[in-house]
C-alpha cells in the first residue's frame, strides 16, 4: 500500500514503488528476451481460429483484413503509449504500478484483482486447453469427454493435458528466470516461423486459384455488396474483439520490467518491436487464408480451425496435422510467457500489502515462487471448472477499460508530475494516445449495444474487488 507522499519530490514519487520492490529480482532479460515475451505472449491460438468469427460478422475479404489492420494499429498505438510509462517506472508489476501511481491504490488493486481472478489465469487456462485440444488430433486420449464430474465441471483427458502443461511450465519457471527465458525465446522463434511458413506457403508457393478469384477477382468480391452502414460499423466493432484479443497480452512484458537489464530503453523498444512484428505477421497470415479459402469457407471452417482448413487445401490431411503441431507450439510458448509474467503482478501486490504477504517472497532462484504457485493453482481450478472461456468473454469490456485508464495515465502523469525523467516519450503524443482512447471507448460503447451480456458481468467481476480492498484497508 502506498505511504503518504507529502513532502517528496516528483522523482521520489515514482520511486515509491521501488522502495516496496524487492532487491532480489535478477535483471537477466535482454532486449531480445523482452521482445520475445511481447511476441510470444501475443501469439496464442487466436490467430489460427478467430478469423472465422470475424468473417461471420463482416462478410467480405476486405473487411476481414480491415479488422486485423485496425486492431493492429490500436495495439501498436497502445504499446507506444505504455512505453513512456515503462521507461518512467521500470518496476515489477508494470501496468499495476502505472495505475497505482496515476490514480491511487484502489484502481491498481481492481486491475490486479481482475488479472489474477480471470484475465491472466483464465487466459493461461484457455491456451493450455487449446494446446491439449489440438494435441487430441495426434493423441486421441486428450479428448473433451468428462471422465469424472457433473454439470461441465470435472476432469477429462483434455483438461488433464492442460493442467499438466500449467504444472510443467510453473515448475520450469520456479527453477529461475533463465530457464523461463530460454523456453520463451525458443517457442517464440518457433511460432514466428510457423506464421511465416503459413504465409509463404499460402501466398507464394501454393496459392489456390479458385480462392484467389473468389476473394480478389473483382471489387465486388473483395469489398462485398453490403456497403458501409451503421449496422456494418457495429458489426465491425464487434468483430474487432477477436482481433484485439488475439493480439492481447503485449503489455505483460511491463510486469517483468525490473528484471530487464536496461529497462528504460529495452522495455519501450520491445513493445514497439514485438507488437509491430506480430501485427505484420497476423495480417500476412490472414492474407494467406484468403489465398487458400473463399470467405464463406473461412466463416464456416470446421470448429473455426481456419489455419487447419487452409493448410488442408495445400497438403490434405497431413496439412491439418501440421497445423495442430503449429498451434501446440504456439500455445505452449504463450502459456509459458503468461505464467512467467503474471506472477510478477501478484508479487507486486503482495509487496504493497494488498494480497497474501507470502506471495511477495522469492525462492533461492530469485523468482516469486508463492505467486507462481497461487497463479498456477487458480488457473488449474478454472480449467477444471470449464468456465475460463465464458469469464474471458465477460472481462473483455473491463480489460478495455483498464487499457484506456493506463493510456490515460500518460496524460495524467505529464500533468501531475512533469519533472519526472522520461527516457522515452510516447510517439505521436498527444494525438496517437488520444486516438487510442477514443477508439477504445467507441469499441466499449459498441460492445454495450451489441453484446450487453458480455459487458455488465465483466464490470461486476472487476468491481467484486471493492469489498476485498475495503477489508484490506481496514485490516492494514
Amino acid at each position: 500500500m502506498n505511504k503518504s507522499t507529502v513532502g517528496q519530490s516528483e522523482p521520489d514519487l515514482i520511486s515509491t514503488a521501488s522502495s516496496a520492490a524487492p532487491q532480489g529480482l535478477r535483471a537477466g532479460l535482454s532486449l531480445h528476451d523482452a521482445a520475445a515475451i511481447v511476441a510470444g505472449d501475443m501469439i496464442g491460438s487466436g490467430i489460427f481460429i478467430v478469423s472465422a468469427d470475424i468473417v461471420r460478422h463482416v462478410g467480405s475479404p476486405a473487411a476481414l483484413l480491415g479488422v486485423w489492420i485496425v486492431s493492429g494499429l490500436m495495439t501498436v498505438a497502445g504499446a507506444l503509449a505504455y512505453g513512456e510509462l515503462a521507461a518512467m517506472m521500470p518496476e515489477a508489476g508494470g501496468q499495476y504500478v502505472y495505475l497505482r501511481e496515476a490514480y491511487g491504490g484502489l484502481w491498481a488493486f481492481l486491475y490486479g484483482w481482475t488479472l489474477l481472478l480471470v484475465i491472466q489465469t483464465g487466459t493461461i487456462a484457455a491456451v493450455a486447453v487449446a494446446f491439449a485440444r489440438f494435441g487430441g488430433v495426434i493423441w486421441p486420449a486428450l479428448g473433451s469427454k468428462l471422465w469424472i464430474g457433473i454439470g461441465g465441471v470435472g476432469l477429462s483427458g483434455e483438461r488433464l493435458g492442460a493442467i499438466a502443461v500449467i504444472a510443467l511450465l510453473t515448475a520450469a519457471n520456479l527453477r529461475g528466470l533463465n530457464l523461463g527465458r530460454i523456453v520463451q525465446n525458443s517457442f517464440t522463434v518457433a511460432k514466428l516461423l510457423s506464421l511465416l511458413l503459413i504465409t509463404v506457403v499460402g501466398c507464394i508457393i501454393a496459392p489456390n486459384a479458385a480462392a484467389r478469384i473468389a476473394n480478389f477477382g473483382s471489387p465486388a468480391a473483395f469489398f462485398g455488396s453490403g456497403g458501409w452502414s451503421l449496422g456494418f460499423a457495429a458489426a465491425f466493432g464487434a468483430a474487432m474483439v477477436g482481433g484485439l484479443f488475439s493480439a492481447d497480452a503485449w503489455a505483460t512484458v511491463t510486469f517483468t520490467a525490473s528484471e530487464v537489464r536496461d529497462p528504460r530503453r529495452d522495455v519501450p523498444l520491445s513493445l514497439a518491436i514485438g507488437t509491430g512484428a506480430v501485427i505484420l505477421l497476423y495480417c500476412l497470415t490472414n492474407l494467406a487464408y484468403l489465398f487458400q479459402l473463399p470467405a464463406p469457407a473461412i466463416a464456416h471452417a470446421p470448429g473455426d480451425r481456419v489455419a487447419a482448413a487452409a493448410m488442408q487445401v495445400v497438403w490434405g490431411h497431413p496439412g491439418a496435422t501440421l497445423t495442430a503441431v503449429l498451434v501446440m507450439i504456439s500455445t505452449f510458448g504463450c502459456a509459458n510467457g503468461l505464467i512467467l509474467t503474471g506472477a510478477r503482478v501478484v508479487y507486486a501486490m503482495a509487496r504493497d500489502g494488498v494480497l497474501f504477504r507470502a506471495a511477495g517472497q522469492l525462492n533461492l532462484a530469485r523468482v516469486p515462487s508463492v505467486a507462481l504457485v497461487i497463479q498456477g493453482l487458480w488457473a488449474a481450478i478454472l480449467t477444471l471448472s470449464g468456465t475460463y472461456s465464458e469469464l474471458l468473454d465477460y472481462v473483455i469490456f473491463a480489460q478495455l477499460g483498464f487499457y484506456v485508464l493506463t493510456v490515460g495515465a500518460v496524460f495524467v502523469l505529464r500533468a501531475t508530475r512533469p519533472a519526472v525523467p522520461r527516457p522515452y516519450r510516447a510517439w505521436g503524443y498527444p494525438y496517437l494516445p488520444a486516438a487510442y482512447i477514443v477508439a477504445a471507448l467507441a469499441l466499449m460503447l459498441d460492445l454495450l449495444l451489441v453484446k450487453p451480456g458480455y459487458t455488465w458481468p465483466g464490470l461486476l467481476i472487476a468491481l467484486s474487488g471493492l469489498p476485498v480492498y475495503a477489508y484490506i484497508r481496514r485490516r492494514n
